[in-house]
């Protein structure tokens, strides 16, 4: 997979640079929101094909035996298993593309980050960028910690279980 900052440097520059109806007079936040999706969303793909995969195939052909579709049988027996296992794991990748946005200003989009950064050099005082710390910390941490809660409750379910 790509990593973020080479996605929002070719859709930054490259889709004005093509000339594309409607895509190419976007403004720089739209062109920051679409790479950061497209990033994103290749991972989180990435997460639910491994998810699927780590359900075990015997699941696949119980439900079969039992006269479901293929449509029913992940519809009712493998989605179901499988979006329990994947989101303690997204919401790992909501967390790093939260942290992901201050790479935006590579595209001229001013971020928080970036806003506290001119005002500390102007002001010759780094306390706004404590500021914009912080925030990403409390915004985060709770993040964290709700994932590793989920992780035990998914761990203490399947220790149950055996």
């Amino acid at each position: 997979q790509v990593p973020a900052i080479i996605v929002l440097y070719l859709v930054g520059f490259g889709l004005p640079l093509a000339k594309i109806p409607l895509l190419s007079d976007l403004s720089p936040e739209w062109y920051a929101i679409f790479a950061l999706t497209m990033t994103f969303s290749a991972y989180a793909a990435e997460t639910y094909r491994a998810g699927i995969e780590s359900i075990h195939p015997s699941q696949w052909s119980s439900t079969r035996s039992l006269g479901f579709s293929y449509g029913q049988t992940l519809r009712y027996v493998i989605l179901p298993q499988a979006v329990r296992r994947v989101i303690p794991p997204l919401l790992g990748g909501f967390i790093a593309l939260q942290k992901d946005t201050s790479l935006v200003n590579i595209i001229g989009t001013v971020d928080a980050f970036n806003q506290a950064k001119v005002y500390a050099s102007s002001n010759f005082n780094l306390s706004s960028v404590t500021v914009v710390a912080a925030l990403f910390v409390m915004v985060t941490i709770p993040q964290t910690r709700f994932v590793d809660w989920m992780l035990a409750r998914s761990s203490t379910r399947r220790q149950k279980g055996k």
